[in-house]
């Protein structure tokens, strides 16, 4: 593993488990095995890793979601939190602590949770094979999100609830 995939590898795994406020420069040089002055050569300042991890994130997750149904993509979040975590979105923590005052995380932020919408709007199109349906599919997306943050205390279950909660929604638009 190269220097710069492994602080990013430590960077996400400690600001996943702690925070990104909480997360110090000297945490992240004692996790990943390095000093300082190779933590700022690779990474160049807190919040470039900050935005390199969630791009990392990103890169892991968008596969699992390529699907085209509902039930497949709440199937893709179950299986997520049950080999990551269930600590809550991780882009919605970033933009949080930082207060949506740091425009580079903003903007991964946001263009992330756009993709999201995007392809929520793909699946609802096909599932209720109509071309413009925004109100279905922002109703998935806030099961989804929502799953996500009740699956910190709740488990997988909250996923479960959800899962059945949208394609109730399906059912209901298709008929």
């Amino acid at each position: 593993m190269d220097t710069k995939t492994k602080l990013i590898s430590a960077a996400e795994q400690l600001f996943d488990r702690h925070g990104f406020t909480a997360t110090g420069m000297d945490k992240l040089t004692k996790a990943a095995g390095m000093s300082s002055r190779t933590l700022y050569k690779h990474a160049g300042s807190k919040t470039a890793l900050i935005t390199e991890v969630l791009q990392e994130r990103h890169r892991r997750f968008q596969p699992l979601i390529e699907v085209d149904s509902v039930d497949a993509l709440f199937n893709a979040l179950e299986e997520w939190i049950r080999t990551e975590s269930a600590r809550g979105c991780l882009f919605l923590r970033a933009y949080g602590e930082t207060g949506g005052d740091t425009p580079a995380i903003t903007d991964a932020v946001l263009a992330y949770k756009a993709r999201l919408y995007d392809k929520i709007k793909d699946i609802v199109a096909i599932e209720t094979a109509e071309k413009e349906t925004p109100e279905l599919a922002e109703q998935i997306l806030i099961l989804y999100e929502g799953a996500t943050a009740a699956a910190i205390y709740r488990g997988p279950e909250a996923i479960a609830s959800a899962h059945k909660a949208a394609l109730a929604l399906l059912k209901q638009a298709r008929s």
